[in-house]
């Protein structure tokens, strides 16, 4: 869901933030106490692949603390750090802005992007081999980056999202080119009831010759929610078969709401 802008320059960054707690546990534990690699690790992944399969999304609560989100949302403004902003409204994408970082990315934007992807690649996998798709991920994000940039996907993806009063974003998918990885992650880094209301998260699921879902995913400031990108394999009666998935935040009520979104493949 973007038009199309100049490349930037792409530089290593393997540093890893402070981190926070399990997805049980996670709301009651000092964020600063725990590293990201801990707090990836401290998930419980059987339980979000099998809600992935079945909903085709799973809610991670309280995985970024406070000062993380206020640290995320303060970049907003400063747009050396971007390689483009969008006006929804421009593109009838909906209401509101959003900007893509450009490389080098900040470092908690870096590490989330390269700490969340060796545990989504296996289930990626899986999914593929269900729906019969040849195309298979690395264990490395850097080496998955490698394959996006052989197919002249160059431009990093991960976004700020910034809504005010009245805006929207219009249901849609992250797709950027051939290469696609199935999953993306979404950081509500606002307070509903504090910062804003309305600007709730919606997710429409289509399966083959059955009717629509509609999901409202009631989040929290520093909730991270998987995602499917594009679709999903649901069980069939003799094999699986691929329901497709779309997401967008209805129109706030007031306040601002500001989101983090982790697209794990960069875009052409």
């Amino acid at each position: 869901m973007t038009p199309s802008e100049p490349q930037g320059q792409i530089f290593p960054d393997g540093t890893q933030p402070p981190g926070t707690a399990s997805l049980a546990a996670g709301a009651g534990l000092a964020h600063a106490e725990h590293r990201l690699p801990d707090r990836v690790a401290a998930q419980d992944w059987p339980a979000l692949e099998a809600a992935l399969g079945r909903d085709g999304f799973a809610v991670l609560p309280a995985f970024l603390g406070k000062p993380e989100c206020e640290r995320l949302s303060a970049y907003f403004p400063q747009t050396a750090r971007f390689r483009s902003r969008i006006v929804m409204e421009r593109y009838a994408f909906g209401r509101g802005e959003y900007q893509y970082f450009r490389y080098p990315l900040p470092d908690l934007v870096a590490g989330l992007r390269a700490g969340l992807y060796p545990r989504l690649a296996p289930i990626a996998n899986r999914w593929h081999a269900a729906l019969k798709i040849k195309e298979t991920f690395p264990a490395s994000h850097d080496a998955y980056l490698q394959q996006c940039h052989r197919a002249g996907q160059l431009r990093p993806t991960p976004l700020l999202l910034h809504y005010r009063a009245g805006d929207y974003c219009c249901l849609h998918q992250d797709l950027y080119g051939d290469c696609v990885f199935p999953f993306q992650v979404i950081f509500l880094l606002s307070e509903p009831g504090r910062d804003f209301s309305g600007g709730e998260l919606l997710l429409t699921a289509h399966q083959p010759q059955r009717p629509g879902r509609v999901e409202v995913v009631p989040l929290s400031q520093g909730d991270a929610v998987i995602l499917a990108v594009n679709h999903y394999p649901v069980p069939g009666a003799r094999s699986y078969r691929r329901a497709s998935l779309r997401h967008g935040v209805s129109r706030l009520h007031w306040g601002e709401r500001y989101t983090l979104g982790i697209i794990f493949h960069d875009a052409r």
